[in-house]
């Protein structure tokens, strides 16, 4: 029986979209001016897949026989959010963004959210996170008032000492945004983001969790699902997913764990699907312009990926892909509007082969669905006859 292994690199772009400008992202490059700004990049197991083959990207070796296929894809749905981005490869693209509050949310929407947590809000502002809680802090553990902040994203974000309000209670504070979040002001996610510690010495704690949308239609996860097969959702996927389309979620924030757990549902789920995102690629060090971290990650996935790919079976279809950029060199510390590596590898299917630029990430899921020999999704196209057309060719 087939099984298909989705690892999303969050953040990992690879070039800036035709669109770019209409974003103030012109010039975003994660990989290439990653790899100019640390004098090349030591990849050589993302490599023998065919990294170098997708664009040049200094110090990685373009490969002649290259162990994978390879090609990049384009985000077709506006907006450049980890949740736009994570349906579109499962098959959904949206016709609209979600909206963002450059200027903070509206003073009706807050005063409505105030009157159903019965406590006044503090903030209101797109700020960075850690820089919120230190500018804002000290008054919040004085007034008991939670804070809210937005960033570049579709995000409505509430911080909360967890000694002032406990971590159960602002999670029902993040259910009531929820409610009221809807219609015009349908944002991606509203996120808790509780903190620990005390005056200049705050830090942010793992308890935080998302509250995102259900996609408005069925994605690649609902139809594995439907069909009986195993979803298995490792990271972040659970929230990006509004919790549905899954048999079993290990949701964690580290990468590392995040691989340990993968190479482990590898092991004990022989068929299905497996869909992964590793997120301190962006949640903690894209957002912090922190180059040499960003750089390190990659280079601890890529130290791991022959783990991986060693536990595949012929009946597997592993791909590396992202969901779009955060270019840690540019001044700015938020997603950009890229295109995303595909990197597909198999046993049972042909390697090296160019798959090109796809229109859409929604082609990546249209594949695996026809790898798992599912209904078509809505969206995309899949490129698995190419692979599949060449070999009976030979």
């Amino acid at each position: 029986m087939p099984r298909a292994i989705i690892i999303v690199l969050d953040g990992i772009g690879i070039g800036e979209l035709p669109d770019a400008s209409q974003y103030n992202d012109e010039g975003s490059n994660s990989l290439g001016n990653l790899a100019k700004k640390v004098g090349g990049l030591f990849l050589p197991n993302l490599a023998s897949l065919g990294l170098g083959n997708i664009i040049e990207l200094k110090g990685v070796e373009r490969q002649t026989k290259p162990k994978g296929s390879f090609g990049k894809m384009a985000e077709k749905s506006p907006g450049k959010d980890s949740t736009t981005g994570h349906w579109e490869i499962a098959g959904v693209i949206l016709n609209q963004c979600f909206p963002i509050y450059p200027n903070g949310f509206p003073k009706e929407l807050i005063e409505e959210l105030e009157k159903a947590i019965g406590r006044k809000i503090l903030g209101n502002i797109p700020a960075s996170g850690t820089a919120i809680i230190e500018q804002l802090g000290e008054e919040h553990m004085r007034t008991g008032f939670p804070i809210v902040y937005t960033s570049a994203d579709s995000v409505f974000q509430i911080a909360a000492h967890e000694d002032v309000i406990p971590v159960n209670e602002l999670y029902e504070m993040c259910k009531l945004a929820r409610r009221l979040l809807s219609g015009k002001h349908c944002v991606g996610r509203v996120i808790a983001r509780p903190f620990i510690g005390s005056v200049g010495n705050f830090r942010r704690t793992k308890n935080r969790k998302d509250f995102s949308l259900e996609p408005p239609e069925p994605t690649l996860l609902d139809i594995a699902k439907m069909n009986g097969y195993p979803v298995i959702v490792i990271g972040k996927v659970d929230e990006l997913f509004a919790h549905r389309g899954y048999t079993k979620s290990f949701h964690s924030v580290n990468n590392q764990e995040c691989i340990d757990l993968t190479l482990q549902a590898i092991k004990d789920y022989p068929t299905g699907l497996i869909f992964t995102n590793l997120i301190q690629f962006d949640m903690d060090w894209g957002h912090r312009n922190d180059y040499l971290a960003y750089y390190n990650g990659l280079k601890e996935f890529d130290a791991r990926l022959p783990e991986i790919i060693s536990q595949l079976s012929a009946d597997d279809l592993l791909a590396i892909t992202a969901d779009h950029g955060n270019d840690p060199t540019t001044p700015s510390t938020d997603h950009s509007r890229e295109y995303v590596p595909l990197l597909i590898y198999s046993k049972s299917l042909l390697s090296g082969i160019d798959l090109g630029t796809r229109e859409t990430f929604a082609d990546l899921g249209q594949t695996v669905a026809e790898y798992l020999r599912l209904p078509a999704l809505t969206n995309g196209k899949s490129f698995l006859k190419k692979l599949y057309k060449e070999k009976k060719d030979e």
